[in-house]
C-alpha cells in the first residue's frame, strides 16, 4: 500500500506543478503575443475548462475498467500534450494542449480519488489521508511558480516546465504499470458514463458536498488570482510581507493539510470544519474592515485554516457512496471545483474592472466566507451526513 500512497501523492504534485503555475506564466503569454489581460486568463480557464468536463464525463472510467488502466490512460494523455509544448509557439494551439491536459487531469485525478477510498480502512482514514494527498499538491503549487521563476529569471522559456511535467509523468506512468493495485469491485455498466454522472447530480449528498467546495473555492481563488493585484504597489504598514504573501499563503496552506491528518484523526471533522470556517471569515473581515494594512497579513493567514477544508469535504462527500462508485462521485465533485475555479474569479474581476479597485471583489469573496462558515456552523449543529457515513463505513471498510 506504501507505494501506492506514494504513486497518489506524486501524481498530485506533478499536476499541481502545472495547474497553480499559470499565474506566474501568464504575464510573460501577454508580453510574448501582445495580449489583454482576459484573452491572458484563458491559460487558466482552458485548463479547468478541460479537468470539469474530463471530471464530469468521463470519471466513472476509474468505476468502470479499472483504477490501473485510468491511471495510464490519463497520465499518458497529459504526458504528450506537455511534451507538444515544445515544439509549438502559438497561442491558439497552447490552449487547445491546455485544455487536453486538463482532460487527462480529469479522468487520472478522478482515478487517484477513488484509488485512496480502496486503500483507506475507515471514513475517518480517507479524510487524513485526503488532507496528505492535497499537502503534496501544496508542494507541487510551491515548486511549480519557482521552477518558472528561475527559468525566466535566466531567460529561459517557460515552455521547459511542461517539458519537466512530461519527464515527471512519464516515470510515474512506469510506477503506475508495475504497482500492485488492491482489488476492487466494478461498477455495473448499465449505462453509459455522462448517465453516471446524470444520476450522481441527483443525490443529495452529492450536491450537499459539493456546494460546499464551490464556495471554498470561490474563497480560496479570491486569494491565489487577485490577491497579488489588491496589494500590488502597497506601501503602508507591513509593506515587506506584500510581496511574500502568495508564498505565505501556499506555504501555510500545506502546513495546515499535514497537521489536518494529526488534526482530524483526533477530532470530530464537524467541529474542525466549524472552526475553520469561521476563522477565514474572520481573517476576510479584518481584511475589508482594517483596508490594505491588515489585508497584507490577514488574508496569507487564511491559508492556515482554508488547507483542511477542500481535502475534507472532498473525502467526506466520496465516502457518503459505494467504493465501487468513488470516480463517479470524484467526477461530479472535480466538475463543481472547476467551475467554481473558472466563475467565482471571473465574478471578482468583473466587480473590481466595475468599481475601479481589486478590493470590490473581495467582498464578494468575504460574502462566500459568510455562507461557507454559515453551513459548516449548520453542519456541525445538525451533521447530517453522519447517519450515511456511519453506513457506508460499516460496509465499505471493514477490517
Amino acid at each position: 500500500m506504501a507505494r501506492i500512497r506514494w504513486l497518489t501523492y506524486l501524481m498530485f504534485l506533478m499536476f499541481a506543478m502545472t495547474s497553480e503555475s499559470v499565474g506566474v506564466i501568464i504575464p510573460s503569454v501577454i508580453r510574448e503575443f501582445n495580449l489583454g489581460m482576459t484573452a491572458g486568463g484563458a491559460f487558466h480557464y482552458a485548463t479547468m475548462s478541460g479537468i470539469a468536463l474530463g471530471g464530469v464525463l468521463l470519471g466513472s472510467l476509474a468505476d468502470r475498467v479499472g483504477r490501473k488502466a485510468t491511471i495510464l490512460i490519463g497520465l499518458g494523455l497529459f504526458g504528450i500534450s506537455a511534451s507538444l509544448f515544445a515544439w509549438i509557439s502559438s497561442f491558439g494551439l497552447f490552449l487547445v494542449l491546455l485544455f487536453i491536459g486538463g482532460i487527462a487531469v480529469g479522468i487520472f485525478k478522478t482515478a487517484a480519488l477513488a484509488l485512496i477510498g480502496d486503500i483507506s480502512t475507515s471514513t475517518r482514514a480517507h479524510t487524513a489521508t485526503m488532507n496528505v494527498v492535497e499537502g503534496f499538491f501544496g508542494i507541487g503549487a510551491i515548486i511549480g511558480p519557482a521552477i518558472v521563476a528561475y527559468l525566466l529569471s535566466h531567460d529561459a522559456s517557460w515552455k521547459w516546465l511542461y517539458l519537466i511535467a512530461a519527464i515527471f509523468c512519464g516515470l510515474l506512468m512506469i510506477v503506475a504499470w508495475r504497482v500492485p493495485y488492491p482489488q476492487m469491485r466494478a461498477a455495473a455498466p448499465d449505462g453509459a458514463p455522462l448517465a453516471d454522472m446524470l444520476a450522481m447530480l441527483r443525490n443529495r449528498y452529492a450536491l450537499a458536498f459539493s456546494s460546499g467546495i464551490m464556495l471554498y473555492v470561490g474563497v480560496e481563488t479570491a486569494i491565489y488570482v487577485w490577491m497579488p493585484t489588491l496589494l500590488a504597489g502597497y506601501s503602508g504598514p507591513g509593506w515587506q510581507w506584500a510581496v511574500y504573501a502568495l508564498s505565505i499563503f501556499f506555504i501555510l496552506r500545506v502546513i495546515g493539510r499535514f497537521g489536518g491528518f494529526w488534526l482530524l484523526e483526533r477530532y470530530d471533522w464537524t467541529s474542525v470544519m466549524a472552526f475553520c470556517g469561521v476563522a477565514i471569515l474572520l481573517c476576510f473581515a479584518a481584511a475589508m474592515f482594517g483596508g490594505r494594512p491588515f489585508a497584507v497579513i490577514a488574508l496569507p493567514l487564511s491559508g492556515l485554516f482554508m488547507s483542511v477544508i477542500y481535502p475534507t469535504l472532498n473525502s467526506k462527500g466520496i465516502s457518503c457512496f459505494p467504493k465501487a462508485q468513488h470516480g463517479a462521485i470524484s467526477g461530479v465533485i472535480l466538475f463543481f471545483t472547476c467551475v467554481s475555479a473558472v466563475v467565482a474569479p471571473l465574478a471578482m474581476g468583473l466587480i473590481g474592472d466595475y468599481f475601479g479597485d481589486a478590493i470590490y471583489g473581495f467582498y464578494l469573496a468575504t460574502l462566500f466566507a459568510a455562507v461557507l462558515a454559515l453551513g459548516l456552523i449548520l453542519n456541525r449543529l445538525f451533521d447530517p451526513a453522519s447517519a450515511q457515513l456511519a453506513r457506508r463505513g460499516e460496509i465499505d471498510y471493514q477490517s
